[in-house]
């Protein structure tokens, strides 16, 4: 594979794999185990495994190889080992990490799952977490101490879309010696620039954009080969958190066509947010790009385009917001995103419902919160849609 190819010929070739049948589709191996011609080449193997060498599908297998290696030359990563969900993939990169003693600072603003393993979870084994307002370069500042051993965000927040300015929070982990974790699934793999900005270790659920068209659960974990084959592989492989060869070939389908969907959902993403803003049933519009976005500066200096989500807070709090999903036609009630059909979601009760009242005010998840997921339709139809549906409020 030519290093020089554009992303959108890698998202097609990157890591191909063909068996001695030549086929064009990639292959499924759908197998727990591989075969050995004699006991000796078994025990070599145990020893160490070559390059194109397999042993049991939870340590690694050729179709979840070839799902790693494309999406590990896109994101311009030396290696990646791929996950059972986009959580499996959040948990190993930390826990793999981690142990008793250990200090992690991470942003407030976190899908509520990131925020039990950080909360419940990491903590019951002894480690410390600090979390911070990830706007605020002078609590990271604060934050971040000698024992610091790793930092953890999202990239772009999930739901309220705050954009954390990973180019100084790298500066100020690295200083100190901790590594930088990234969940970077509203970003892209097709926009970001996430490794160029500092990021130690990259995350996606590969649910969403990745696969985008709901079909199955998948997670990748992104950094340097000495991470992921030394630090992560250990942990996934022993406890269980490998992608399935089926999955894995459907990621790699999905990856065909995953620029050209995310730039079309990109480009109906700004032009909901613009005709949205100043509607008179719209209390706020957030969306990355936007000139009124309190880190559009930042957001524009870190991802080529905003993504494919646009938040609004509508009139008449919940109610209200229950009037407007209730009223979509194109758009369908999901708590999925980066589908290619366009989504819709009330983060309050269903995604961050479990956060208690307080938190859900300090992170701006209110009741008129709408989360909204462009898919691949018309545009025009899109914001059509919308408009009428903000009209049964």
């Amino acid at each position: 594979m030519s290093k020089d190819w554009n992303p959108r010929t890698k998202l097609v070739h990157a890591g191909t794999r063909r068996s001695q049948y030549g086929e064009v589709a990639e292959a499924i191996y759908l197998t727990q185990g591989f075969v050995y011609e004699t006991a000796e080449q078994a025990e070599a193997r145990f020893i160490e495994i070559g390059e194109d060498e397999f042993i049991y599908a939870r340590y690694g297998n050729p179709t979840v190889r070839m799902f790693e290696e494309r999406i590990a030359a896109v994101e311009g990563a030396e290696d990646a080992f791929a996950t059972a969900s986009g959580m499996a993939a959040v948990n190993g990169a930390l826990v793999s990490m981690l142990k008793a003693g250990d200090h992690v600072v991470a942003s407030r603003a976190l899908f509520g799952s990131c925020l039990y393993i950080l909360e419940e979870i990491l903590t019951r084994y002894g480690v410390e977490v600090t979390f911070v307002d990830g706007t605020d370069l002078d609590q990271w500042r604060a934050a971040v101490r000698e024992d610091t051993k790793a930092v953890f965000l999202e990239t772009v927040s999930n739901p309220t879309l705050e954009v954390i300015d990973l180019k100084s929070v790298s500066e100020i982990a690295h200083a100190k010696g901790a590594l930088v974790v990234v969940d970077n699934v509203f970003a892209t793999p097709v926009f970001s620039r996430a490794f160029e900005n500092g990021a130690d270790v990259v995350v996606y659920s590969a649910t969403k954009h990745i696969d985008g068209q709901g079909r199955c659960l998948g997670g990748v974990v992104l950094g340097t080969k000495e991470f992921i084959r030394g630090t992560l592989e250990p942990y996934l492989k022993h406890t269980g958190g490998s992608l399935s060869p089926f999955n894995a070939w459907v990621m790699l389908k999905g990856m065909e066509t995953l620029e050209l969907r995310c730039r079309a959902q990109a480009e109906s993403a700004l032009a909901v947010a613009q005709a949205l803003e100043g509607h008179a049933k719209v209390k706020t519009v957030l969306y990355p790009f936007l000139d009124s976005h309190p880190q559009c500066h930042i957001a524009r200096a870190q991802m080529e385009k905003g993504g494919t989500v646009v938040s609004i807070e509508v009139e008449g709090g919940q109610e209200g917001a229950f009037r407007f999903l209730n009223a979509l036609e194109i758009f369908t009630i999901s708590n999925n995103l980066g589908d290619a059909k366009s989504l819709v979601t009330h983060p309050a009760t269903t995604t961050h419902q479990r956060l208690p009242e307080d938190q859900k005010k300090a992170l701006g998840i209110s009741p008129g919160l709408v989360r909204i997921s462009l898919g691949i339709e018309s545009t025009a139809d899109l914001i059509a849609d919308l408009e009428k549906a903000l009209e049964a409020i």
